[in-house]
């Protein structure tokens, strides 16, 4: 049963969206932890990578259709459109850590929710057959990113932290319109 529309401030929403970010901050910091198991630091994010697409997909699924132009500011993305920035910053940070350019991607329109929540879960399928096939040695060395040139081990927690940020925000969307989030997944 829907829940009464809560309204938020962007300060609010500001707030809770870094408490978002701080909360994802210790788990992708394990990144940098040494590896006691023998396992790659890349298969170790590969394993949160999985729940991390799978919960943002979720979300994306949860919204209406007719809520996916929905803006809780004039200046904020619609949900559509945060749902698809969160996709093509995916297959940015993934191709980046290859050094190659990122495939040819479709660009939903934000009132296509079945194309969007596509775009998202190919976004995370793309990054699920590139992150636990890094070396430690790519880890190691600098590509390009939407954040600029970074280490590999960098991109991965700025790709955590971006999806997260965001997710965090498509939640706030989806409590602003009375509709409760997916249960946090890790």
């Amino acid at each position: 049963m829907p829940q009464a529309p809560v309204s938020l401030s962007i300060e609010e929403v500001d707030v809770i969206t870094r408490a978002v970010v701080a909360l994802a901050f210790p788990v992708a910091l394990s990144l940098f932890a040494a590896d006691v198991t023998g396992a790659t630091s890349a298969a170790e994010y590969s394993r949160h990578f999985g729940a991390l697409g799978k919960l943002s997909v979720a979300v994306a699924g949860t919204m209406p259709p007719d809520q996916y132009t929905f803006r809780p500011h004039p200046e904020s993305m619609s949900f559509g459109a945060l749902m698809s920035h969160i996709a093509s910053t995916n297959y940015a940070f993934c191709a980046g850590l290859k050094d190659s350019a990122a495939p040819a991607m479709p660009s939903p329109t934000d009132t296509d929710k079945n194309a969007v929540v596509k775009f998202l879960g190919s976004s995370f399928d793309y990054c699920s057959t590139v992150i636990p096939n890094l070396t430690d040695e790519q880890l190691s060395n600098y590509h390009d990113s939407p954040d600029g040139r970074l280490l590999g081990r960098e991109i991965l927690l700025a790709m955590y932290v971006h999806v997260a940020h965001h997710r965090g925000q498509a939640e706030i969307y989806l409590r602003d319109k009375g509709i409760r989030p997916p249960s946090y997944i890790f």
